[in-house]
């Protein structure tokens, strides 16, 4: 039984020592050196290869190495073939550390005591208790609600969002198209975790801003094909919108002439809310193999319908 490994190769070799250590009758290899492409039963890999089915015939699985799918092709894989989602704890605890910082510098002013820093400018401005800050989340998967759990001991008004119905204790949750108005008029700060489907590209656009309270600010941290980055900017151009805090773009690397980098109302991070560390996400990886042989049911498999 064989493995081919199809990211980034520095990662890789921590990957290759792990099973050595742990599980030394799966043959690790690395994408180039695929040896005998019969061999290999399991992929784990950030982009598939071409011709999945001509490049690797005996494939059985592919493991995303990411906590969403988006970046697949999805109709270019095999209906046949499984597709597992990652289930790292490592980029639950990264994503929710983020989300933390991200409130926080919102919260408490942060991008405009910079730009007073940046000018010489030393001038409080009032303090908003967390109790009277209205948190919003959209999307309330398995990353969500780490989110929100690590966002209730500051004692912010939470609520979420999410195309189906949760129930989420200490959280107001909202669901469907209908109710999306409702959470949006009620949050301070919005933060997308969405994952990126047909049905959420583009959604955070002018008529959802314009449900937001004015001077509210905005947090995304799912992909950037959620943002339609000329509205953002002309929602804060208008004081509609506050502030934003970015982790994801459209096209990454930014372009050195996009506006998003000198603008003084966004924070901009190149897509590090979380990375996958091949230390915690191992066990779990490894549990699924383990799973398909036994013919157990896999933790995370993609619903293609969903597309997540």
């Amino acid at each position: 039984m064989a493995l081919l490994y199809k990211a980034d190769p520095v990662r890789g070799e921590h990957w290759k020592a792990l099973f050595a250590e742990h599980a030394p009758g799966i043959d690790f290899r690395i994408w180039p050196d695929i040896g005998n492409p019969e061999d290999i039963e399991y992929l784990a890999a950030w982009l598939a290869p071409d011709d999945l089915e001509q490049t690797l015939p005996n494939l059985k699985v592919l493991f995303a190495l990411s906590a969403g799918v988006d970046q697949l092709d999805l109709s270019r894989i095999p209906a046949s073939l499984p597709v597992v989602r990652l289930l790292d704890p490592g980029i639950s605890q990264g994503m929710s550390e983020y989300a933390c910082f991200a409130v926080m510098a919102l919260h408490r002013d942060m991008l405009r005591y910079r730009q007073q820093q940046l000018q010489g400018q030393w001038q409080a401005h009032r303090l908003v208790p967390a109790a009277n800050r209205r948190i919003g989340v959209m999307g309330l998967g398995r990353q969500a609600q780490h989110i929100l759990s690590s966002l209730k001991p500051f004692g912010f008004a939470l609520s979420g969002w999410a195309r189906s119905q949760h129930q989420i204790e200490g959280v107001t949750c909202h669901a469907g198209t209908a109710q999306l108005p409702a959470f949006l008029a009620q949050c301070d700060i919005l933060l997308c975790a969405l994952p990126l489907t047909e049905h959420t590209t583009g959604i955070l656009n002018h008529e959802l801003f314009e449900h937001l309270p004015p001077g509210a600010a905005l947090i995304n941290m799912g992909r950037g094909g959620h943002l339609v980055e000329q509205d953002l900017l002309s929602a804060l151009d208008s004081g509609q919108l506050s502030a934003a805090v970015l982790d994801v773009l459209q096209q990454e690397p930014a372009s050195p002439q996009h506006p998003f980098w000198k603008h003084p109302n966004i924070l901009l991070t190149p897509h590090i809310a979380a990375m996958t560390q091949p230390e915690s996400a191992f066990p779990n990886l490894l549990e699924n193999i383990r799973r398909f042989e036994r013919g157990e049911a896999m933790q995370g498999l993609v619903d293609r319908s969903q597309g997540y």
